[in-house]
């Protein structure tokens, strides 16, 4: 039993918690659980580290085989292993190609696959020739190859690498006498971004574009300057030229998102650019003619969010048109019909990812609507495609039920080729997920999904932990998530939702928070959560909430908006407006988009729209949870809460993932595992006794006097 509020002693917690199976009174709820000398039926955190899920599926030219990465739990060393394998696709046999690699790219005629691989101190690219079997390393520049792309004659290989810089110096330290042990030298940062999520403080490192000959020799750096040139990278059928994107220019460092398409010539090196608008433009492809190309883009408003629309210029982009203006949805991936006459595109719509055909009359025909993408922890919306020549699709694909599969469609019903996961899933008693009617105040629909314990009878009223995604311009759909299974093998219900600005429908739903997040976002979740309660499945006096990122900001500003939930956990979020604009990594981002003017121009803006403004409200106890090396939302945000509740005498504590960043945040198991235990350990604290038979739905709780 818990002391009361004003007694909570304050706690510390790091992740050297357990991985927690189950509570005692979990295991009674689960009619299905084992003995306590069998398996256990109930997924657990170790769970995790069974898992494989599909990505990058790349089928071959002539639509035979595909070729993809399983990325898989490696229990010795927490992290999880991205192997290649290869499918038959008219048997859907599988086959082991190589233990360790990523990215592949079949060659033009389909006899080689070129992957990247570790070599001990970084990546490398190799060619696999599958006749023989037989791979060989192509290079030895320690850059970590990405974007590999094959010219059209299969003799060369193009890809982007990492190009070491020289560091900027102020002055210099007095000589150092022979065997000295001194300080390591100064450090000078004098760029505008100047650290990274993921990667840390910026190093004065490039990326480039490079030449080799598909069977090896020394590789040829095309692009140079203080630029970073990205992928995809698309050759012309003549293989003169390249396509790729860029930022570049005298004022390079100081634009957020203005990338142009850009052709270099591969004998010259000289730079042609195809694109000038202000706003991105990517993802360029040439067509199969070479006669036109396609990219993805839109004109820069300066709003939170636009959607990315699919463009076909000529050759050098002249004369571009949008072939997906009247769609409302932005354009993910896009790969070019073997007869140039049409593009087939990846679109969110209503929290599933779509694929179409698209003409370049703009008749869109839709083809595909179950793909799944490579996140394992959240139900994210997300997932990659292929073409054949012949029209074949290779995707992942897959639901609720399980992570990503491969999947194949080649007209009609698409047809699923692997089961990564199928022993796993027969296994465990996994939890239902079924979608749920909401209606925000304003009369929207909005779309929710609500999983279940596995076990509970109908009727049967359990605890509901709302789940609240990032972003916040993102999407949730019905797609497996380890944290809703192990919150629901715990006994909770799990409700997740896409309230106002979130992707998938359309530029004016996800644009009603832009210049006011969090707003009536708060009002959309609100009533899932009414929603579940009206449904007979959430407990009314058991309501709990968590989310990460832009969800742990809406976390934080609900708790501080209602007492209604028992407990929160809010995950990596924003808590101060001010202080984030000034210390996230990309540091123009937040102040050029999310507001109207800058910190100093209008601080109350700001103050306004931050959690902090709200913590004095604040009596629901709150779990801080935030990666050590998170740059995207600092850690300086998450104590700062932390420090906040503590001084007002709210029960908190702060955990840190060590090593996290905000992207890598579970990535891996342990972590992933040990963080939603950690929630679950603070959830139970404050978790009332089983609600009793169902009762009529209570109305919604109402906003803390005095505020919005």
């Amino acid at each position: 039993m818990l002391r009361p509020l004003s007694k909570e002693p304050s706690v510390r917690l790091s992740l050297a918690f357990l991985i927690l199976a189950a509570t005692p009174a979990v295991a009674q709820q689960q009619p299905n659980a084992a003995p306590a000398d069998a398996p256990s039926r109930v997924f657990t955190g170790a769970d995790l580290f069974g898992l494989s899920i599909a990505a990058d599926p790349q089928i071959s030219p002539d639509g035979r085989s595909i070729v993809y990465v399983r990325r898989s739990g490696d229990v010795m060393n927490d992290r999880m292993q991205s192997s290649l394998w290869l499918i038959d696709v008219a048997s859907g046999r599988q086959s082991p190609l190589v233990a360790q690699g990523s990215s592949p790219r079949w060659s033009p005629d389909g006899t080689r696959i070129a992957y990247a691989a570790g070599d001990g101190s970084g990546s490398q690219l190799f060619v696999r020739w599958i006749a023989s079997g037989a791979s060989a390393r192509v290079t030895s520049f320690p850059g970590d190859p990405q974007a590999l792309a094959w010219s059209p004659d299969g003799t060369r290989l193009a890809y982007v690498a990492t190009v070491a810089g020289e560091a900027t110096t102020l002055g210099k330290a007095p000589p150092k006498p022979e065997g000295a042990k001194w300080a390591e030298p100064l450090t000078v940062i004098d760029r505008v971004n100047y650290r990274n999520d993921g990667p840390g403080y910026v190093k004065p490192d490039r990326d480039h574009l490079f030449v080799v000959a598909a069977d090896g020799g020394a590789a040829r750096q095309l692009t140079f300057g203080a630029f970073d040139d990205g992928g995809p990278l698309s050759w012309t059928p003549d293989g003169r030229e390249i396509v790729f994107a860029a930022i570049r220019g005298p004022e390079a460092e100081r634009q957020v998102m203005n990338s142009d398409v850009i052709a270099i010539d591969v004998a010259s090196g000289a730079l042609r650019m195809l694109t000038t608008r202000d706003g991105p433009d990517g993802q360029p492809l040439v067509s199969p003619d070479g006669n036109r190309i396609a990219w993805l883009g839109f004109d820069d408003k300066r709003r939170s969010y636009e959607n990315a629309q699919l463009y076909v210029g000529d050759r050098d982009a002249a004369g571009p048109r949008s072939l997906t203006a009247s769609l409302d949805r932005g354009i993910e991936a896009t790969a070019w019909a073997a007869d140039g006459r049409s593009l087939y595109a990846s679109y969110d719509d209503h929290g599933r990812r779509r694929i179409a055909r698209i003409g370049l009359d703009g008749k869109l025909s839709p083809l595909i609507d179950n793909v799944e993408g490579g996140g394992l922890d959240r139900p994210y919306t997300g997932g990659e495609f292929s073409v054949s020549r012949g029209g074949t699709i290779a995707y992942t694909g897959g639901d609720a039920g399980a992570p990503a599969d491969v999947w194949v469609w080649s007209g009609g019903k698409p047809r699923r080729l692997t089961q990564l996961n199928a022993v796993m899933t027969a296994s465990k008693a996994l939890a239902p997920v079924r979608k749920i009617a909401v209606t925000a105040p304003d009369g929207r629909s909005i779309d929710a999904w609500l999983a279940t314990p596995p076990g509970r009878t109908a009727g049967q009223r359990v605890p509901l932990i709302l789940e609240i995604h990032g972003g916040p311009n993102s999407a949730y759909g019905p797609s497996f998530a380890t944290d809703v299974q192990l919150y629901a093998a715990a006994g909770y219900a799990v409700l997740w939702t896409n309230p106002r600005g979130s992707t998938s429908y359309g530029a004016e739903f996800a644009n009603l928070i832009d210049k006011a997040y969090p707003s009536a976002d708060y009002d959309d979740l609100m009533a899932a959560v009414d929603a579940a309660i009206a449904d007979g499945t959430a407990d009314a006096n058991n309501l709990f909430v968590t989310g990460g990122s832009g969800g742990g900001v809406l976390t934080a500003w609900i708790v501080g908006k209602t007492d209604r939930f028992k407990a929160a956990a809010t995950q990596k979020p924003v808590i101060n407006w001010v202080s984030e604009a000034l210390t996230m990594d990309n540091t123009l981002f937040t102040s050029r988009y999310w507001f109207t003017k800058l910190p100093w121009e209008d601080p109350m803006s700001y103050w306004n729209r931050s959690p902090l403004s709200l913590v004095g409200n604040v009596k629901t106890p709150t779990l801080v949870v935030v990666g050590s090396e998170d740059y995207r939302t600092p850690v300086s945000e998450s104590e700062q809460y932390y420090a906040a509740l503590q001084i007002r005498g709210v029960p908190t504590a702060l955990v840190k993932l060590p090593g996290a960043s905000h992207g890598g945040f579970t990535s891996r198991p342990s972590q992933s595992a040990a963080k939603a235990s950690a929630i679950l350990a603070w959830f139970d604290r404050y978790r009332a006794s089983a609600a009793p038979a169902p009762a009529p739905s209570p109305a919604p709780a109402p906003a803390i006097a005095g505020k919005q």
